[in-house]
């Protein structure tokens, strides 16, 4: 029986909707953070790289209502370069994601989720002028590792709110951001092979509770402390990696 099918058998088609749901709410509300909660989730019950190629495409496809809204208010001269910068390397994080060990890739996953979502909630923020290089240095490590697990918010969540600009401005930078990236993360996928009969057959069910989630969470938006929210989606979000790493398989997935 196929991984994918027996992942369902055992329950995984719940969980992995419970993370999409969970990351969907906190995507709609802060622009970003979707892909560090179902990510590790997701590649602890099915191919990483059927996890990946699913929530590129729910992901760029039910936020577009979002993104356009965005285009009007985001600061394109910071935007663009950080662009510029993912598109180049997206490209090699696809490539190690189509080459890497599936138990590798759950491990680096998991590791890249928990140290970036402890750096974002120390506090740590770039202070330094937003120039173009610091803007394509800051989107080239995004691409990377967009293209390699599509979690690409933390380095520039880091770098756009360290500015004085109001969240609003930082939420529609992300939006279009993502947007942009995610183009050039479809054209590798593509190349890659990715996008397969288990890519689709998890959209059906993906897709619909992602856009469920997406809109409660950008209703959500300004209403809420942003003291109270950050606290609870790098809660979420670390929960999320921890109980995914590989090594509580035998207590958590027997």
């Amino acid at each position: 029986m196929p991984e994918f099918i027996a992942s369902l058998d055992n329950g995984g088609l719940t969980i992995a909707i419970a993370a999409v749901v969970i990351g969907g709410i906190v995507r709609g509300f802060a622009g970003f953070g979707a892909g560090m909660i179902f990510m590790p989730v997701a590649s602890a019950l099915i191919d990483p790289r059927v996890a990946a190629a699913s929530f590129l495409v729910v992901d760029s496809l039910i936020t577009l209502p979002i993104v356009a809204r965005s285009f009007r208010i985001c600061q394109w001269r910071t935007v663009i370069p950080a662009a510029i910068g993912a598109a180049l390397f997206v490209p090699l994080g696809a490539y190690a994601l189509a080459v890497a060990d599936i138990l590798v890739l759950r491990w680096v996953i998991s590791g890249i989720v928990l140290g970036l979502c402890a750096l974002l909630a120390t506090g740590w923020r770039y202070h330094g002028v937003p120039t173009v290089p610091v803007s394509l240095g800051v989107g080239a490590s995004a691409g990377f590792l967009g293209g390699l697990s599509q979690i690409s918010g933390p380095p520039v969540v880091a770098f756009w709110l360290s500015g004085p600009d109001n969240p609003a401005i930082i939420r529609a930078n992300l939006m279009v951001f993502f947007a942009l990236a995610s183009i050039m993360t479809f054209v590798a996928y593509v190349t890659g092979g990715f996008f397969t009969g288990d890519v689709a057959r998890l959209l059906l069910f993906a897709a619909p509770a992602y856009a469920v989630a997406l809109f409660i969470g950008a209703r959500g938006f300004g209403r809420a402390s942003p003291r109270l929210y950050r606290s609870v989606a790098y809660g979420l979000i670390a929960l999320a990696a921890i109980t995914s790493l590989p090594a509580l398989d035998g207590l958590l997935r027997r």
